[in-house]
């Protein structure tokens, strides 16, 4: 189940790169990362953190946050 999220995680990824609207690709892009991040700690064994894939985990985490904050800021970019 864990290789089909990361399968889906990628397709959110390389969907955002197809589409114009900022606000859109920041979202699809939010949900990879969640994605990614989710794949990243059900891949092995969940229950076991050294089981986690730390490298996947973060950056992505990081990365969504930064999306989450950039979709709610009051700031519009054009």
């Amino acid at each position: 189940m864990a290789e089909y999220i990361g399968y889906l995680a990628s397709v959110f990824i390389v969907g955002g790169f197809l589409l114009k609207n900022l606000r859109t690709i920041r979202f699809i892009n939010m949900f990879g990362c969640i994605c990614f991040v989710i794949y990243g700690i059900f891949l092995n064994d969940y229950r076991d953190l050294n089981q986690w894939l730390l490298p996947v985990i973060i950056p992505n985490a990081i990365l969504a946050l930064v999306q989450v904050y950039y979709l709610t800021s009051k700031k519009e970019e054009s």
